[in-house]
């Protein structure tokens, strides 16, 4: 799993905070979302758990054992990141993309070649038709779908993803959401997701952490954090579009 234990992180000496005592837990094989809006501290606290932002205070667990006694490349690489700005090489082809990390990571070239054969299918670009073309090439929701690909590439347990669909238009992002969950169930990985859209909160995670001003309002549930609000600055999020989120509800 994933732990917090009294996390806060300030970029000014202590005068103010990013992220002030964050503690939760993200248990094996389910998506936790951080929800909130800009300067909330999500993309601080996603970034402090493989060590692109270090704490100022506290510890971070990775399958138990603390991120700042852990090497920042090899932590890394053991933990995949998708975020929406996707990052992909230009000059590389979809292949070489996705085979980044498993090439850096000495494996063979059979091996590599088979993952991503296997990766392209699983996020339905098959590699006859894509493996050899380039970034430029592809739609952003494709691209998207290689940035997913190269970040499952050398089998990681866990994904950090920064808001990886902010940037689609929605019909796109649609169906991305139902991939993601798809992939989900038959990889059981262990995800973060960042995003400040209550509806892809509520469709995506298994429980979901309310941040606001960099500290934690609530954790629990779709059900619990729309049923029993801990906070008035959770009540009055939820309650913005409460007729959308009544009908929400209604198929959940």
């Amino acid at each position: 799993m994933i732990r917090l234990i009294h996390v806060s992180k300030s970029f000014d000496g202590g005068r103010s905070y990013a992220v002030k005592d964050l503690s939760f837990q993200v248990n094996n094989g389910e998506i936790l979302v951080l929800l909130g809006s800009s300067g909330c501290g999500k993309t601080t606290t996603l970034k402090m758990v493989n060590r692109l932002i270090e704490p100022t205070e506290g510890i971070i667990e990775v399958n138990g054992k603390n991120v700042m006694e852990q090497a920042p490349v090899a932590l890394r690489r053991r933990i995949g990141y998708v975020f929406q700005g996707i990052g992909l090489f230009p000059h590389m082809t979809i292949e070489k993309n996705v085979a980044l990390i498993p090439s850096l990571m000495g494996w063979p070239l059979q091996k590599i070649q088979e993952r991503v054969r296997e990766l392209l299918e699983l996020v339905d670009l098959p590699p006859e038709d894509y493996a050899k073309r380039f970034p430029d090439e592809l739609s952003g929701g494709q691209q998207q779908r290689v940035g997913l690909a190269r970040a499952l590439a050398a089998d990681p347990a866990y994904l950090l993803m920064d808001e990886p669909l902010g940037a689609l238009d929605a019909l796109t992002r649609d169906i991305l959401q139902q991939k993601l969950l798809d992939i989900k169930k038959q990889l059981k990985k262990t995800i973060i997701f960042v995003t400040h859209d209550i509806f892809e909160a509520l469709l995506i995670g298994d429980r979901i952490a309310i941040l606001h001003k960099g500290n934690l309002q609530q954790i629990g549930t779709k059900e619990e954090v729309l049923s029993a609000p801990a906070t008035e600055f959770v009540h009055d999020l939820f309650a913005k579009p409460a007729r959308q989120l009544a009908d929400f509800k209604d198929i959940l």
